[in-house]
């Protein structure tokens, strides 16, 4: 695991100032790899890597060049089925100067080109600098686990592992991105393609790039989830076929030579993967879970249990955050608007874990693969049935009308949700989606939002960011195109992002075998039934913990990693709240001051809870 970056300009440029540029650039992010670093330079390119040491601590140095001499490739990632890979590369007469993933990434582009990366699974951002043809390589793995900024003017292609590290060189004007703005403030993240600034770009997941000489870039998919036709199997059939599936992905995932646990949250996820990994290993896996003081947010009793029957080497730490210092600390390493509160703990049972272990195994993705979001996603499927039985003409008026009478806030338990409830039934079942997964309600945005920001959006909403993921989606239920949404844009723009950059602020590796790309695709063609059923999700999984785990764990409810954000924001962050509010400049740019001050005094007098916008 490391942070690359680099640049590479076709006019050219000099070496020494290249080779200072470079290290500025490097320094920039030497938080992802403290390990060691390494540089390459020429008339076109220079390229930086800072490393932090799991496999091949001996050599696998960076950037590494290619036997012949011909590319130089810098790596952020790891290649679990690299030694696979690697014997059929020897039967082929390659030879290999190291044991590491990143020389077997080398000697696959060559045999291969572009069509390496189809072979790899495991997480990754590269890129490969031919020297000879002077063209450049990068890809970055399917579901976006490593992250890869770049800028490119038609002239001087530069990426990072973080956009720092650009800014460092220089590589961009700073400039607000105001869509992107408007994403953060509707959803809590900026999704693929952009960056909060308009010349810094995000590679799509599953996609490679190509720059060449003649100052053509292009990009291209290579993978695709597939949720077309659900295979018939009985729970049996497929609990035994997932088993075999996710402990050969946890196996594979157990390879390092320096200290390995796991994150053990006493949910569903995180315990099959211990249990797994607790048969696997000849040792009591390292495990590890953090509470806070309020035991309404706390998991400690739960993963304690797990931890107790599995005979693991348990941590657990309890916090009581200065949550104003932690939240300053953390931004440094997003470099953009994120918030998605649950950074918070994720930053601390990081910041915890890296005292036992380097490595860490963790339960991310089994809510997105196997329909773990009941809280949207069982009213969306029971909203896109009663539209399928209403006619659309009383759906649009009657409904519409409806919605707009009700009253935001209303007080009524939150599984009504009838203000949302009528307005979905009004639209279509992608429209619906979206308006369930932002944070910022439409009519809420309209009034929020200053006079000048919406006309220097120009018509855009996020909306044009998701509806489409939906409609275009193989799927042929809305659970399941809910799911193939999630996995294309919240999981890789927020999930994915907030644990690589709280994970590698304190240079951790954190590996998820529920993201194994074998697995994402089993679960894309289960039927319905065995990820929802009778409102609670994970089926499957839920099944296996019955036969794997004791009795209560099959029977959790879905928790999120969330912390008293409600509270905080009328306490302890109070004061930083109200200088945000009155003092920030791109707050006053972009949101109506009047309006915003009466969301926060609604917040404050607990009249509506407003915190996860007043979080943003």
């Amino acid at each position: 695991m490391c942070g690359i970056t680099g640049y590479i300009t076709l006019p050219g440029h000099n070496k020494e100032q290249a080779t200072l540029r470079i290290k500025k650039m490097a320094d920039a992010i030497a938080h992802r790899g403290p390990d060691e670093e390494g540089f390459y330079v020429d008339e076109h390119a220079a390229l930086g890597h800072k490393r932090l040491s799991i496999i091949d601590l001996s050599s696998g140095q960076q950037p590494m060049e290619s036997f012949d001499g011909n590319y130089q490739i810098v790596f952020n990632g790891e290649i679990y089925n690299y030694q696979e890979i690697q014997k059929d590369l020897i039967n082929k007469g390659y030879k290999f100067r190291t044991n590491s993933d990143t020389e077997v990434i080398l000697n696959a582009f060559i045999e291969w080109g572009n069509e390496c990366v189809k072979r790899f699974n495991g997480m990754f951002a590269f890129v490969i600098w031919d020297v000879k043809e002077q063209s450049v390589f990068a890809a970055r793995d399917r579901v976006g686990k490593k992250p890869f900024y770049y800028t490119w003017d038609g002239h001087t292609f530069a990426f990072a592992s973080e956009i720092k590290a650009l800014l460092a060189g220089g590589f961009s004007k700073k400039q607000i991105n105001p869509r992107a703005l408007d994403c953060y403030f509707s959803m809590g993240f900026i999704p693929v393609p952009y960056s909060i600034f308009k010349d810094v770009h995000k590679l799509p997941p599953a996609h490679v790039l190509i720059a060449t000489p003649s100052g053509e870039l292009t990009k291209s998919r290579y993978w695709e989830l597939d949720f077309g036709t659900p295979r018939s199997l009985t729970m049996g059939q497929a609990a035994e076929e997932l088993e075999a599936l996710l402990t050969d992905a946890v196996k594979i995932r157990l390879v390092s030579e320096v200290p390995l646990g796991a994150f053990l949250s006493g949910g569903i996820d995180s315990s099959i993967v211990v249990s797994l990994m607790s048969k696997i290993m000849d040792q009591p896996v390292i495990t590890n879970t953090i509470g806070f003081d309020n035991r309404k947010f706390s998991e400690l009793p739960a993963a304690a249990t797990i931890a107790e029957f599995l005979t693991t080497n348990h941590h657990e730490f309890v916090i009581s955050p200065n949550a104003s210092e932690t939240i300053g600390q953390m931004a440094a390493f997003f470099d953009e608007p994120f918030a998605d509160s649950s950074a918070l703990p994720t930053w601390h049972v990081c910041k915890m874990a890296r005292e036992n272990v380097t490595v860490a195994i963790s339960g991310d993705g089994g809510d997105e693969a196997f329909g773990g979001y009941t809280f949207r996603y069982v009213p969306h499927q029971m909203e896109s049935k009663l539209r399928s039985e209403i006619p659309s003409v009383v759906r649009s008026s009657l409904f519409s009308l409806l919605g707009k009478l009700y009253p935001a806030g209303a007080k009524l338990p939150k599984y009504l949700r009838l203000k949302t409830i009528l307005e979905n039934l009004s639209i279509s079942d992608a429209q619906a989606f979206y308006n369930d997964l932002i944070w910022l309600r439409t009519d809420i945005r309209q009034k929020l939002y200053s006079k000048n920001f919406m006309e220097t959006l120009k018509g855009f909403s996020p909306a044009e960011m998701v509806i489409p993921l939906y409609q275009q989606s193989s799927a042929q239920d809305p659970v399941s195109r809910s799911q193939h949404t999630d996995i294309q844009c919240y999981m890789t723009d927020d999930v994915l992002v907030k644990v690589d950059r709280m994970s590698m602020a304190h240079a951790l590796e954190v590996r998820n075998p529920l993201l194994d790309y074998r697995v994402l695709e089993f679960a894309a063609k289960l039927p319905y039934r065995l990820k929802l059923n009778n409102g609670s999700g994970k089926q499957i999984l839920r099944h296996l913990a019955g036969q794997k785990l004791p009795p209560e764990i099959q029977k959790l409810p879905k928790q999120g990693f969330s912390i008293p954000a409600a509270d905080w924001l009328r306490t302890d962050l109070k004061d930083t709240l109200q200088d945000v509010v009155n003092n920030s400049r791109i707050i006053k740019d972009s949101l109506d001051h009047n309006s915003l001050n009466r969301i926060l005094h609604q917040h404050q007098t607990k009249r509506i809870d407003h915190n996860v916008f007043l979080w943003v």
